[in-house]
Formats: structure tokens, sequence, C-alpha cells
């Protein structure tokens, strides 16, 4: 099973499109998608724990990387929610209530940051992993505590945010997998030993996540199925400020990055902002908001599509934005 897996992980760039269109067929011709809704939890679970089991936490604590911590963050606790806010009022702010319900979704997006696929997107460029491990532990945390409340503000008046059950949401979807997945990396250590744990174990954890990101892309689309398929004019809408979000953010963090860090710092922070922490939004809106929340998923999942595909589309313009010849060190290390 683990062999079928990895296969999964290696090509999440075209598995997730494709189930997605699964989940549009399916959920819109052969069966009744509402029963799936009740597969969130344990999915996003399934997708969660085995990032969290292979964090390296002690990392946070070591290095002198003080200020591109302090840069990555406050990009994705202030630039980023303020980007994807005015995006949602430019293009999704007038119409009907879907548009409003979309635009809570594209912020969702913006208040949750960094993915388990910052750590690895951000090896695939050669960049600084062990600096995209502490962006993605502090935007975990941070993000956990400030969601509820930035989306109380800013959203206040689109859509009814009850910020004590949001939070226990976020704490269901990032804290008990949190502790679930390092108090299992701390038993197979104390078990069979650090090499054991590097070469064997850890190994196993991140293909079940792929599983679950396309698990829950099929699910969210499947659940919308219908309403898609009865205004397809509708992805359109929804794919412009997803667009123009994911563009000024890549061009905005490569200028920064160019600027003021090294080569591989830069490439983290690139990815310790872009990689949004879909699977955890999605869970969120499709269970923290009642029967509008399948609605607001819908841009999330969408969202999955361009966030992937443009990781990989940077990555080949990594030599061109950042230089060759430290990409030539990584290759031959």
């Amino acid at each position: 099973m683990i062999s079928y897996l990895k296969i999964l992980q290696k090509n999440l760039v075209w598995a997730i499109p494709v189930s997605m269109i699964v989940g549009l067929i399916g959920g819109g011709f052969l069966f009744d998608a509402a029963p799936l809704k009740q597969l969130i939890i344990p999915i996003t679970f399934v997708m969660v724990y085995p990032m969290m089991a292979t964090l390296n936490v002690r990392s946070v604590f070591s290095g002198k990387d003080l200020k591109l911590q302090l840069v990555t963050q406050l990009i994705n606790f202030i630039l980023i929610p303020l980007l994807v806010y005015y995006l949602g009022r430019m293009f999704l702010g007038g119409g009907e209530p879907k548009f409003g319900l979309w635009a809570v979704g594209l912020f969702l997006i913006g208040v949750l940051p960094a993915s388990g696929m910052t750590i690895s997107w951000t090896g695939f460029a050669g960049g600084n992993k062990e600096a995209a491990t502490k962006m993605l532990v502090f935007g975990l945390i941070i993000g956990a505590l400030a969601a509820p409340i930035y989306t109380k503000v800013f959203m206040g008046a689109t859509v009814d945010v009850d910020m004590l059950h949001m939070f226990q949401q976020i704490c269901l979807f990032v804290f008990l997998p949190l502790a679930a997945g390092l108090a299992t990396q701390s038993y197979l250590v104390k078990r069979y030993g650090k090499q054991a744990w590097q070469e064997i174990y850890k190994p196993r954890f991140p293909p079940f996540s792929a599983l679950g990101v396309t698990l829950i892309a099929f699910v969210a689309m499947a659940l919308k199925a219908k309403t898609i398929l009865s205004d397809p004019a509708d992805l359109l809408i929804i794919i412009l400020p997803l667009v123009l979000f994911y563009l000024i953010s890549y061009i905005v963090l490569s200028v920064i990055g160019r600027i003021f860090f090294s080569r591989e710092d830069a490439i983290a922070m690139v990815f310790g902002v872009v990689m949004r922490d879909l699977s955890i939004a999605l869970a969120i809106a499709m269970t923290a908001f009642g029967k509008e929340g399948s609605t607001i998923a819908l841009l999330i999942a969408l969202a999955y599509i361009f966030q992937i595909q443009s990781a990989a589309w940077y990555i080949k313009l990594v030599p061109w934005i950042f230089g060759r010849v430290a990409l030539k060190k990584v290759a031959t290390a």
C-alpha cells in the first residue's frame, strides 16, 4: 500500500485535479454526495496527523534566522490577510450571497498559512528546509489563535462567525493532530532509535497526507457538484481572484527575497507564505459555518489546483529568479 501512496504523492500535481473531476462527475450524476460530509473530520486527521508526526520541533529553537522568521510571519499575518480581503471585496463584493461566501473562503486561505507542503516544495527548490520547518510551526500556532479573531473582524458582516466554535474546530484539526503526531514520533524514536526513525518510519508518513489531500478535494467537489454543474460560470468568477492572489504573492515575495535574504532563505520564505494550509481551511469551512460551509469550501477546493500547479512552475523559474550557481551545489550535494 505504501508504494502506491508514494506514487500518488509524487504525482499530486495531477492527482488532485483528477480527484476533483471524479468528485464533480460522481456528485453530479452518480450518487448522493451529502453523506460524504461525515468523512471530513477523519479525512482531515489522516491528512494533518502524518505532517505533524514528521515535524522537527527542536529545529524551532535552533539557528539564527530571527529576521527571516519575523518577516515571513509579518507577511503571513498582515500583508496576506489584507491582500485576500481586498481581492475579495474587489471581485466578490457584490451580487448574490454566494459571492460573499466565496470571499470568506478566500479570506480563510489568507489567515491559515504554512501547510506541510511548505517543507517539501522548499526542499524541491533547494531552499532552507530547517527555516521552512520553523515557518510551518510558527504559522500553525499563530494562525490557529488568530484565524477566529481575523475572520470575525474582517468577515463578520458577511457570515455569522462563532469564534468559540471556530477555535474548537481549529483545535481539532491542528492541536490534536500535533499532540498525537509528536507523541508518535517520541514513542518511535525511544523504541527504535533516531536512525530507524529517520530511515524507516519517518518516510512512511507523508504519503498518507497525500492520500488525505486527494480525498478531501474529492469530497469537497462532490458536495458542490450539482451547484457547479447548474451554473458553470461560477468557476470563472472564482478563478480570477485566486490567480491574482498567487501571482501577486509570488511576485512580491520574489522581490523581497532577492533584496533581503540569501537564496536558500528566500526560497523558504516564498514557500512559507505561498503554500497556504488549504486542508485545514477546507475542513474549517465545512464544519464551522453550517449549511453555508460547502459554498465557502468551493473556492478553497479550487485553490488546490492553482497552489500546486503554481508551485511546480515556480520551481522551474527559481534558477532565473535566484540564480543557478547555488542550485548546482544543491544538486551535487
